[in-house]
């Protein structure tokens, strides 16, 4: 376990536990000896024109059936480039790439990785292109989130930028990956796109705070009741109550 990384405000996982939970090694790019881009997903797959359904997850990370060659290495610029031939019936080829930066930020004074974008190359000439939010970590970090894809429900959305974007659905459950600073040829620790305070602790919070509101008030107006002051004497007269309108 690496023990050089401090604690931040998104949650941490630690790579052995995440490792520990897959059921196929990750995706791996190498630099001579050395491995600079892991990826791992449980579930990859893309859906063209709402219609074509085309799931990558066995050939990417079983039978690794997916030429990575065009792949690309920096310590500022990171390309993940999968290249798969005839994926389904009517695709003769297609090369999906997650390009990543690393850039030192002076507000945090440290580096961050970010996945920036996403593109897909269909018979090399339909482009589309999609932003990516919510993926970024510390640049020793990897990142991980459970669901990532096109769907506005998703916590990390790919969001497309061109019109050909449009016509491709993309669904990634459990991504994990890391471009830069990949030690002993593994995750590091996993920064989570979940951060601490999900809508579920939002919700529970506010809740909380009006029940509190109105115990607090409910004690206050008690501590506002007020015995008599007088009581009737049974040997003395019997107290006098004027009436007022």
């Amino acid at each position: 376990r690496r023990t050089d990384v401090v604690g931040e405000l998104r949650r941490q996982l630690m790579a052995t536990e995440e490792e520990g939970s897959l059921s196929y090694p990750p995706l791996n790019v190498t630099t001579g000896n050395d491995i600079c881009i892991l990826f791992y997903a449980s579930n990859f797959s893309l859906k063209a024109n709402s219609s074509v359904f085309i799931d990558l997850t066995n050939a990417t990370f079983v039978t690794q059936n997916v030429d990575i060659s065009s792949s690309e290495c920096s310590d500022i610029n990171t390309t993940l480039s999968l290249k798969y031939t005839k994926p389904v019936n009517g695709i003769s080829s297609l090369e999906i790439r997650f390009l990543m930066t690393n850039k030192f930020y002076g507000g945090s004074a440290r580096n961050w990785s970010s996945l920036d974008a996403v593109e897909i190359v269909q018979d090399g000439e339909k482009f589309a292109k999609f932003n990516v939010s919510a993926i970024s970590a510390p640049a020793e970090y990897s990142f991980h989130c459970q669901l990532v894809g096109t769907s506005n429900l998703y916590p990390a959305r790919l969001i497309p930028s061109n019109n050909e974007a449009k016509n491709w659905d993309v669904f990634i459950s459990r991504l994990q990956i890391q471009g830069f600073n990949v030690k002993n040829n593994q995750f590091s620790y996993a920064s989570d796109c979940t951060g601490f305070f999900t809508p579920g602790i939002w919700m529970g919070l506010v809740t909380s705070i009006v029940l509190l509101w109105i115990l607090a008030y409910g004690i206050h107006v008690i501590m506002q009741l007020t015995t008599n002051s007088r009581f009737d004497d049974p040997k003395g007269p019997a107290l006098s109550v004027p009436q007022t309108e």
